[in-house]
């Protein structure tokens, strides 16, 4: 079945606390979180110090996704405010076998991140430390930006390669194209708006699941 993952930055933000619990209810998988710098993209939307605030509220793994430049520094603090699973772009990451691996020391699932216009490369270097690929389907941080049903061949072209790992889809998901993605080998989505649209976090998360398996 796939794992939906709701974006965080997308919720109610002044009862943030009762979301958290209701998305528990609701069925979701994971706490998903985007940490930016203002500089790999141009804004800031969420502190890294909501993930420690909202750590003790809920058991569901935080799956963290650092939309930075030079990431390392922020790998211990993440593991010391609980993250599970830490995501860093490869357009961000030179030696990124070494930042996986300093993920993976800091006792976290690691995984790459992929802009749309980038290409996936060889990462038979990076599989003693990689557990899941994440690919964005729309531009970052571009609320306007349409969903880019192009970028899932390249997830079509490397799954059977990489048959281990875990495929993450993010940007511009919701109900009325998740069977898509699930078709195309996703095995995770993350998804904000479409969660959380109309206040109707249970009906759309069950909605979007049963897109995937009533087709």
């Amino acid at each position: 079945m796939i794992k939906i993952a709701p974006s965080i930055v997308s919720a109610p933000l002044l009862t943030i606390g009762s979301v958290i619990k209701e998305l528990e209810i609701a069925g979701a998988d994971f706490i998903h979180f985007d940490i930016e710098d203002g500089y790999f993209v141009p804004v800031m939307n969420l502190g890294a110090k909501m993930i420690k605030d909202l750590r003790h509220l809920t058991n569901l793994p935080f799956d963290v996704h650092l939309m930075m430049a030079q990431p390392e520094w922020i790998i211990p603090v993440m593991a010391d405010y609980g993250v599970d699973r830490l995501s860093v772009h490869y357009e961000a990451c030179p030696y990124p076998r070494r930042t996986l691996k300093k993920i993976c020391d800091h006792g976290m699932q690691a995984g790459l991140a992929f802009n749309p216009a980038t290409p996936i490369p060889d990462l038979h270097f990076c599989l003693p430390y990689l557990s899941f690929v994440v690919l964005l389907t729309t531009e970052p941080e571009d609320w306007s930006g349409d969903y880019l049903p192009s970028v899932l061949e390249k997830m079509r072209e490397n799954k059977s390669k990489y048959k281990h790992l875990e495929w993450v889809v993010d940007g511009g998901v919701s109900s009325e194209n998740i069977h898509q993605v699930w078709s195309a080998g996703a095995n995770t989505v993350v998804s904000g708006r479409a969660v959380f649209e109309n206040n109707a976090i249970k009906e759309n998360i069950i909605a979007m699941k049963e897109k995937c398996h009533n087709n």
